[in-house]
């Protein structure tokens, strides 16, 4: 009686009909935070058996090209990309690996030079192999026990050197630290702020590019010059996005044709094929970008 006389009644009801609505959502966000799970992991399942695919195709396209090839030329006995947590395995099985004094050589070699007289003793007659994988990471011990190259994202300068473990440092193939990637395509710009593997940031914006053109000589040439201002356009916006969040440390990845004109800001730049929208196309690209390819010479 006296709730009615104050009015508190009503109140109760209303606070009564809040607290069950307050249910109902918690229990929609419970429903939606589940079907997003499900999906990650639906997601990661389809590219890990993507990633397997992709390898039992280059490996049985790597086959037929040795079988059209000369019976004798050497090739690698085994191929393999590795991610996360494979590349983590590999790493600490090479780290792990102990000699005795100059046991073991761990050379970068680089795409524009010569092989080393260092791993041309390591290796020997498969050092030629060595030279194909390049660049990359080679390391070898001197009872024949341990041959493998690897890709490596980050590189270090060339070195060789004899010792009695694996010379390698994490960072030259996993994400560590604070860093930055930017994806740059003749048509979209995406850059992530990253600490390890987890992105704190991101920008993105795509850009009209002309894709059509009139027939006949001046209306195909006029398209060219339109479309090659349209891609400096974008690419000074791209270097203007960058240039706003100043990066300590940048890697550019993305279209060959491009990425080149931002070598003065980036510590690596590398080729990858990464399309769609701007944030899927940063995750694509940035996945394979630490992506590592092991040969076994």
């Amino acid at each position: 009686m006296l709730d009615r006389v104050l009015g508190r009644a009503s109140l109760k009801e209303r606070v009564a009909d809040l607290e069950e609505e307050k249910r109902h959502l918690e229990r929609q966000l419970e429903a939606e935070e589940e079907r997003r799970a499900e999906a990650t992991t639906a997601r990661q399942r389809a590219e890990e058996r993507e990633n397997r695919l992709e390898d039992r195709i280059e490996e049985l396209e790597d086959r037929v090209e040795r079988l059209q090839r000369d019976g004798q030329e050497a090739s690698f006995r085994a191929e393999e990309r590795l991610r996360r947590d494979r590349l983590s395995a590999v790493l600490d099985r090479l780290a792990s690996v102990e000699t005795g004094p100059e046991g073991v050589l761990t050379a970068y070699v680089d795409s524009e030079g010569t092989v080393p007289d260092a791993v041309s003793t390591a290796f020997g007659d498969r050092a030629e192999l060595v030279a194909r994988a390049a660049p990359c990471l080679a390391v070898a011990d001197d009872s024949g026990l341990l041959s493998a190259c690897l890709s490596v994202p980050n590189p270090p300068e060339p070195f060789a050197e004899w010792g009695d473990r694996v010379e390698l440092e994490r960072s030259w193939f996993e994400p560590t630290g604070s860093y930055s990637v930017a994806l740059v395509r003749s048509d979209l710009f995406a850059l992530g702020e990253y600490e390890g593997r987890q992105r704190t940031a991101f920008h993105g914006f795509d850009s009209e590019l002309k894709s059509q053109h009139s027939k006949g000589g001046f209306s195909q040439a006029r398209f060219e010059r339109l479309r090659d201002q349209q891609i400096d356009s974008h690419l000074d916006r791209c270097r203007a996005a960058i240039e706003a969040v100043g990066p300590e440390r940048l890697y550019v990845v993305g279209e060959g044709s491009v990425i080149h004109e931002f070598e003065d800001l980036a510590a690596v730049t590398s080729a990858v094929d990464a399309t769609g929208d701007p944030e899927p196309a940063l995750a694509d690209a940035v996945e394979s970008f630490w992506t590592v390819r092991l040969r076994v010479p």
